[in-house]
């Protein structure tokens, strides 16, 4: 086969015929090698240099997208695996969105792929920092180890819900979503 994006995208569509995502979990083709994509920062998809032109591409890649215990990136279908280049996350997530208050709330942003996810216990809430940085670092688990990072403007949508919990005898800052606290940072 070929790691050409249009022929993997064609050979996916064939094999995929049910709705809903491919089912990655049942796929462990050996590795083809690497492909010459990267998904820079700000969340392009970059082919040989250039961006891919089409957007239904992006969005099925992004289903067929795993991060395995190596840390690394892979393009999968049932015969091939193709590593590519990650940033940060390979999404990126905006649009948040508030249901519900207090501890009953539901938080939901959507990806850059339009991939609507509720913030839970199927798409947690994990604020780190960048390393040698006090930058934070939001990210939702979307699935197969792939992560969506909060843009700048849902962050901040985001600050505006955070309360302080008391957690171990320190005050704690976070927000709740689906009932599940998620520490954002310590209070003072």
């Amino acid at each position: 086969m070929s790691m050409n994006p249009e022929n993997l995208a064609k050979q996916v569509e064939k094999t995929v015929k049910n709705p809903g995502p491919p089912p990655l979990d049942q796929w462990h083709p050996e590795l083809s090698g690497d492909m010459d994509l990267r998904i820079s920062r700000d969340g392009h998809w970059i082919f040989k240099g250039d961006p891919l032109a089409r957007e239904a591409i992006v969005r099925l890649f992004s289903t067929i997208l795993r991060r395995e215990e190596d840390g690394e990136y892979y393009l999968l279908t049932p015969v091939e695996k193709w590593r590519i280049q990650v940033e940060d996350a390979p999404l990126l997530a905006h649009s948040l969105r508030v249901t519900g208050e207090g501890d009953r709330q539901v938080v939901s942003v959507t990806t850059n792929v339009g991939e609507s996810l509720e913030i839970g216990q199927d798409h947690p809430l994990e604020v780190g920092t960048y390393p040698g940085s006090d930058e934070p670092r939001p990210i939702v688990k979307v699935r197969h180890g792939v992560e969506a990072r909060l843009v700048t403007a849902a962050y901040y949508d985001l600050a505006e819900h955070v309360v302080e919990r008391n957690q171990g005898g320190h005050p704690v800052l976070g927000v709740f979503s689906h009932g599940i606290f998620y520490k954002i940072g310590r209070s003072g």
